[in-house]
């Protein structure tokens, strides 16, 4: 039995359509099915792109040339990680570092990068700008003969380990 609405003159909800099998679906000038409610459904069919989600680039160009904001920052990362596999970590840890920094400007800069974004611009920017920051201050400070030296850190690791 459909349930009944309770206002004048309203629209079938998405409670009333799930409650109703047989009734039929609305659709839009496009085929598509139309929502009859503001409300949240009941049931989620998909996630929403993140803002600035879309592609990078034309869609006629190749899938890897709409990605490009995402490939330069993955290829700075693996560049990175080699030049850490090779016996240069102090090298490659900062430019895993100042990719993600890179990966935090472009998120800042471009109203579309691609699969770069994944989560609110926001979220992201603080995401990325965090890590970059973090990994490049920790390779600074990386041992033998750090770059930089933060007098309160090494007090702090004498305080701990002498406990």
């Amino acid at each position: 039995m459909p349930a009944e609405n309770t206002h004048r003159n309203a629209e079938p909800t998405v409670r009333d359509a799930i409650s109703a099998p047989d009734a039929p679906d609305a659709l839009d000038a496009a085929g598509r099915p139309k929502r009859a409610t503001r409300r949240f459904p009941l049931f989620t069919r998909d996630t929403a792109r993140p803002e600035g989600g879309g592609r990078a680039a034309g869609g006629d160009l190749p899938a890897p040339a709409r990605q490009w904001p995402l490939l330069i920052v993955l290829g700075a990362v693996a560049l990175g990680l080699l030049l850490t596999a090779l016996d240069v970590f102090r090298y490659g840890m900062l430019l895993v570092g100042v990719a993600l920094l890179a990966g935090a400007v472009l998120r800042w800069v471009l109203p579309g990068v691609g699969m770069l974004a994944v989560r609110s611009r926001f979220t992201d920017i603080v995401t990325y700008g965090v890590l970059g920051l973090t990994i490049v201050l920790l390779a600074m400070m990386a041992q033998p003969r750090p770059w930089l030296e933060i007098p309160f850190l090494k007090d702090t690791l004498h305080f701990t380990m002498n406990q």
